[in-house]
């Protein structure tokens, strides 16, 4: 495995040239995922060992990774946290001794953040294994992967942003409502994100900065006149007003302005 992960000899799709991994450009190559690939045999079966690597993902994870160790921050005073830990729990990056520097068995155990565990999440930062018996191109395979993670944000920002569970609801019409309320919401988001990234690949907006954004994008009536925005400009809105072809930011939009905008 430590061999295949080594900085050179990657491909990408559709290439014959070979990439160094830390020589890939963070905006050209932001949405580019490279790939390694091998036959294996392990306990008598062939399998056809795949590594993928992608910037995109690498900044994905290290935005999960943060927020994760922000949590193991704030538990930190609580001494019973060690008890269950999972792959995607953030007590996995919490380390807990029992022991003092002299030996002996301590009454209380010192818990503190695993920054040794840290460092090695971050090492492997972006990179994704899949083993396969399949006989199909790499290239193919690669594909079809490169969406599973995709998939997983998908999910992650419907729980998160979009507030899908947990679900205070008994009513089964009322149910479905939710969920298709938040799915279109997730639908018109990537519409969005896509939107932006082939408009400003360079600046690579997170989803969590986007949708507070928007959210708080309030415009507040001046009778008479029409709506004065409330909120602050940033680069992030005058991007949404560039990919909208509208703009909501001046000092006031009257009401036909605005009636051209939400027909728009």
């Amino acid at each position: 495995m430590k061999n295949i992960l080594i900085n050179t000899a990657w491909r990408k799709i559709g290439s014959r040239k070979t990439y160094i991994i830390s020589e890939l450009d963070p905006v050209e190559d932001y949405q580019t995922t490279f790939y390694k690939d091998r036959w294996i045999n392990e306990d008598g079966q062939e399998q056809h060992l795949i590594i993928t690597f992608s910037l995109k993902y690498r900044a994905y994870r290290r935005k999960i990774r943060g927020r994760q160790i922000e949590k193991a921050i704030s538990s930190l005073d609580h001494h019973s946290i060690l008890t269950k830990r999972s792959t995607n729990d953030y007590k996995r990056l919490l380390s807990e001794e029992h022991i003092t520097r002299y030996g002996e068995v301590a009454e209380k155990s010192l818990v503190e953040l695993d920054m040794k565990k840290i460092a090695e999440e971050e090492r492997y930062g972006g990179f994704h294994a899949v083993c396969t018996n399949l006989e199909d191109k790499a290239e193919a395979i690669v594909r079809i992967n490169h969406k599973r993670w995709e998939i997983e944000e998908c999910f992650r920002i419907m729980k998160t942003e979009f507030k899908a569970r947990p679900v205070y609801l008994s009513r089964q019409d009322r149910i479905r409502a939710h969920f298709l309320t938040c799915y279109i919401s997730l639908v018109l988001y990537r519409i969005l994100e896509k939107k932006l990234t082939e408009k400003f690949p360079e600046e690579n907006f997170s989803c969590h900065e986007i949708i507070k954004t928007i959210r708080n994008m309030n415009m507040m009536i001046s009778p008479g006149d029409g709506y004065i925005p409330t909120y602050k400009r940033t680069d992030l809105t005058d991007a949404l007003h560039e990919i909208s072809g509208f703009r909501t930011d001046l000092d006031i939009v009257s009401n036909r302005i605005m009636k051209k905008n939400l027909q728009q």
